[in-house]
């Protein structure tokens, strides 16, 4: 028996497709015919049609930063939960970050998540530590690393600090094509800090976190680019390849554009709620431990800078940072609160709502952000709509309205400052592996 996604809206911008029609897709998951128009592909009365009413059929979107505490925290997520959590939100694949307990800073920690990802829903790819424990001063096996199929590596939360490790870091990672994830931010800085600081930090009597940290972390990391490129100290084949995770000011943005007019291989993420979100949003809120992030809410200033980056191209990829804490770690003053919020099963949603809607950007460049040029960027398979090729899909209806609550998560946690909101746009259903997976079925 064969499943027909029937009037879809196929976007496919691996391919510059964007057409009214159907997808037949075998019993074990291998595309049969691609068809255009609203006619229905030959079938057999054993198939199984399901007519998508002009919906959008687009490539698996993938989110390439993620935190599923698994090993260590489970009572936060686990593999499993996260797992359902971003099927739910349309997600067929997301890359880990490797901040658990123990730090998956070798093989073995690799091999942990491969082994239990077998059987969920949705690919999980490993970003391996870029240090050992990520404590910034010894690299770790970035061969070994390679040798099991990592792509990425990255301290994630904690900036390397050394501009030294950062070197040697840049490159061991260009002699495996290893893209280097970095979260920019001077430590130096930030000790104790609590959110954006500003006026509303002094406001509320908490100590701020001036957003110039990220920039200066990020103008130390282009400059020993520069110096690599300069002097070639790298494999002359396979040039450095860094990517600024959750990027949050216009001064670091300035700086991934002007990196990029130079030739380097640079590339930038943003968080939906980087794009929706300000310091001004935390002052008012009454519960505000939900809005405690690293970065931190910017000012509306930069909040605006992030949205003329979506719009001119600037940044490449809308990834969700995904950072699941249990309510006793956010339902508490704002200066002891964990730093993140969940959110996988609002990205799109919030794309749709503040990005699309507004006419920041289309909804194929949103299609582009947040599956294409995630995986591109991490070397992964483009996914192609074409007969003989695994069927990765996820269904979107852009136009139904739904409002989040902690009853609608399929995560562990309900650590989110959107509770409550009503957004537009949800994902339906992915089709992965051979299997149609809706959310209310999770």
């Amino acid at each position: 028996m064969s499943i027909i996604f029937h009037r879809a809206r196929l976007i496919n911008p691996f391919e510059n497709l964007d057409q009214t029609g159907s997808i037949k897709v075998s019993q074990n998951g291998i595309i049969e015919k691609v068809t255009e128009g609203p006619e229905l592909p030959a079938s057999s009365p054993d198939d199984r049609v399901i007519d998508l009413q002009g919906n959008l059929l687009v490539p698996g979107l993938f989110d390439m930063h993620c935190h599923f505490r698994d090993p260590g925290q489970e009572y936060k997520e686990n593999l499993e939960s996260g797992s359902k959590a971003a099927a739910a939100g349309g997600f067929t694949g997301v890359a880990l970050m490797p901040n658990t307990r123990p730090v998956i800073d070798s093989p073995l920690g690799v091999a942990y998540i491969r082994h239990h990802a077998a059987s969920l829903a949705v690919d999980l790819e490993v970003i391996g530590a870029m240090t050992v424990e990520s404590r910034g001063e010894n690299l770790a096996p970035y061969g070994k690393y390679h040798s099991y199929g990592v792509k990425a590596v990255s301290d994630d939360g904690t900036a390397i600090q050394s501009s030294q490790i950062m070197r040697l870091a840049f490159e061991y990672a260009s002699n495996f094509d290893l893209l280097v994830i970095q979260h920019c931010e001077d430590k130096s800085m930030t000790r104790g800090g609590v959110m954006n600081e500003g006026l509303f930090s002094t406001k509320l009597g908490l100590k701020g976190i001036p957003d110039v940290s990220e920039a200066i972390t990020l103008a130390r990391d282009i400059l020993l680019m520069h110096y690599l490129e300069k002097h070639k100290l790298h494999d002359p084949i396979r040039r450095p390849r860094y990517h600024v995770a959750h990027i949050s000011t216009k001064a670091a943005l300035d700086l991934v554009r002007k990196a990029k007019s130079d030739g380097l291989q640079i590339t930038c993420e943003i968080t939906p709620h980087h794009f929706t979100l300000c310091d001004e949003d935390l002052f008012h809120a009454e519960s505000k431990g939900n809005y405690i992030m690293k970065p931190p809410l910017s000012s509306q200033e930069n909040l605006d800078a992030m949205l003329e980056g979506l719009a001119d191209g600037s940044i490449d990829v809308i990834a969700t940072d995904h950072a699941p804490h249990a309510s006793h770690e956010k339902e508490c003053p704002p200066d002891q609160a964990a730093f993140g919020i969940i959110g996988l099963e609002t990205s799109l949603g919030l794309t749709i709502s503040e990005l699309v809607d507004k006419n920041v950007i289309s909804i194929y460049r949103a299609i582009e952000l947040l599956s294409v040029n995630p995986r591109t960027i991490l070397g992964l398979k483009p996914i192609l709509f074409q007969e003989g090729e695994q069927a990765n899909f996820t269904i979107i209806d852009p136009q139904e309205e739904w409002t989040l609550t902690t009853g609608s998560l399929h995560s562990k946690s309900t650590n989110s400052p959107f509770l409550g909101r009503t957004l537009r746009g949800k994902a339906k259903g992915i089709y992965h592996k051979g299997a149609f997976i809706q959310p209310e079925n999770l």
